[in-house]
């Protein structure tokens, strides 16, 4: 072949180009011509001009909707996915992203964008946990001693990018492409007004929190609720909450957490590592060239790289500065809740497996990969506890 005889960097990068570019020609005129979504100014079909000059193929303008408020980090980490999109696109896939309620509330999103009503949107799959209960294990699942990094592991390489798939194809019957990206750290066990001592402190405990956390912390007997984000801190300054989890340092600092709370309950098993979402329209996807529909899905991968070393960056800036400056005391969680929350855990596993037998498929193939994986990770890795405290004290 003639690509074998080429030489060099620009050589290569041509050869991508004009395969890249020939894939996305091929594809072009399904674009123009499926009905799929709705398109920037209110369009029944995205918008697609194959004379806009893109080296790719054909322009699409398409509108995606947010489950978070424009002021959150995590709509700020959506901004990023969608910008990635657009780079790798060349600038020729255009997407107008919309913050929650823009257009159908936050929960309402996943059948939006089902309906046509959305291109797309950027969420989490615990959003739509009513629809089942599945949906959890792919972000607000059982601790098995895993991280998102390693949930993201499993769905790539141990089986569960098939029954992510077939759960909204074949269970939830949405005609939407799901991916999942943005892995997210360990979430705190959430905001007191005083210190939790105990696991006896939990009963009858007011508590906010979603997914299957609603079923771990009412089988530790709590009293629990669940609040979409900017309804958390009114209720527990108004004391109809006692306690409540959201998510990270900052996006917690941003809802104002530390204004009517001074304990923040640090390390937990209730959520040890959730996930962002993208659900696509399929029939927006399946009217795209296959280059484009391979630019989201490598757009997810980068964009989960980044959005990894920014929280780090972001959460740990947070961190301090409210235990600095705001007066926020980050206390570790008591070693018998978290047992608790263990026990809990092996109880309502088998609850929900015995009542859900796509619930039990997807917990056996997590079960079987992350003994491997996260044994691998217990035996090999360092507590990074010891090499901190030698170098900078106690932390």
């Amino acid at each position: 072949m003639k690509r074998g005889k080429e030489r060099g960097p620009d050589a290569k990068t041509g050869g991508r180009r004009k395969f890249l570019r020939g894939a996305a020609v091929a594809g072009g005129t399904a674009a123009l011509a499926v009905t799929a979504g709705c398109g920037l100014g209110g369009s029944s079909q995205p918008q697609a001009q194959s004379g806009a000059g893109g080296a790719l193929g054909p322009q699409l303008d398409l509108r995606f909707q947010a489950g978070f408020p424009s002021k959150d980090l995590f709509y700020e980490l959506s901004e990023m996915m969608i910008r990635t999109v657009s780079d790798l696109s060349g600038g020729q896939i255009r997407i107008q992203l919309l913050p929650a309620g823009a257009v159908v509330g936050a929960f309402d999103m996943a059948d939006a964008v089902h309906k046509g009503i959305l291109d797309g949107c950027v969420a989490v799959p615990a959003f739509w946990y009513g629809k089942d209960y599945a949906l959890s294990l792919f972000g607000t699942g059982p601790a098995l001693g895993q991280d998102a990094n390693t949930l993201l592991a499993w769905m790539e390489f141990g089986g569960g990018k098939a029954l992510y798939e077939e759960l909204y194809r074949d269970v939830l019957k949405l005609d939407v492409v799901p991916i999942l990206w943005g892995p997210m750290g360990t979430q705190p066990f959430g905001w007191f007004k005083q210190e939790l001592r105990s696991v006896a402190g939990v009963k009858g405990l007011k508590y906010r929190t979603v997914g299957l956390s609603i079923d771990l912390y009412t089988e530790m007997g709590a009293s629990v609720v669940a609040l979409a984000g900017g309804e958390i801190v009114p209720a527990l300054e108004r004391g109809v909450i006692d306690a409540a989890e959201y998510n990270n340092p900052a996006s917690d600092q941003a809802l104002g957490f530390p204004d009517v709370a001074k304990v923040c309950m640090v390390k937990s098993y209730h959520q040890p590592g959730e996930c962002l979402e993208l659900l696509i329209s399929k029939r927006t996807y399946d009217a795209m060239p296959p280059a484009y529909q391979q630019i989201f899905r490598y757009a997810a991968k980068a964009a989960s790289a980044e959005m990894g070393w920014r929280n780090l960056d972001a959460y740990s800036k947070a961190w301090e500065e409210m235990r600095d400056k705001q007066g926020v005391r980050f206390v570790e969680t008591p070693k018998d809740v978290l047992g608790a929350q263990l026990e809990a855990w092996d109880k309502v596993m088998t609850a929900k497996s015995a009542g859900n037998p796509f619930f039990a498929k997807v917990l056996e193939s997590q079960r079987a990969f992350m003994k491997r994986a996260v044994g691998y990770q217990v035996k090999f890795a360092n507590d990074p506890r010891q090499a901190y405290e030698h170098f900078f004290g106690t932390v």
